[in-house]
């Protein structure tokens, strides 16, 4: 397999990439992928993929951001990161990880994180593998639209 990476700037990329990106989040409405990617690209965030251009579909997809903060400085954060089923085990999320530290370094910039859910335990497996530790716990609160007038 090929494991060229590729970086997503087009709607015809990202439509290369919504079978794993639907699969990975499927809250996403694939009527609705293409804007948000687009719109998402527009306030600096990247997709990249290996395809199987066989198949003409993206493999295996990471979606990351650069930005800085007063703890870490200037940091990729890893939103996305997922291979479909029929493609594990072919090492494809750890090229993906590999490129983004090879441009985290060319950026000068030191760390890169993400967070992952409780049950992935192959994809920690990958994460502590390459280097990657748990310096903390991430706290989220859902606000509902109730919660948003403070008068009542």
């Amino acid at each position: 397999m090929n494991k060229q990476i590729k970086m997503a700037t087009t709607a015809a990329d990202i439509i290369c990439c919504s079978k794993a990106l639907l699969e990975f989040r499927p809250m996403l409405k694939e009527e609705e992928l293409v804007e948000q990617s687009l719109r998402m690209m527009e306030d600096g965030f990247r997709l990249i993929y290996i395809s199987d251009e066989s198949k003409k579909q993206a493999s295996a997809i990471l979606g990351f951001r650069i930005y800085e903060m007063y703890r870490t400085g200037r940091m990729i954060y890893i939103d996305d990161l997922f291979t479909l089923a029929e493609y594990r085990g072919k090492g494809l999320a750890g090229t993906l990880l590999d490129h983004v530290h090879f441009l985290a370094a060319k950026e000068g910039i030191k760390s890169v994180h993400l967070d992952s859910g409780y049950p992935l335990h192959p994809a920690h497996r990958l994460y502590l593998n390459k280097g990657y530790v748990l310096p903390c716990h991430h706290f989220a609160k859902s606000i509902e639209p109730e919660q948003n007038n403070l008068n009542k």
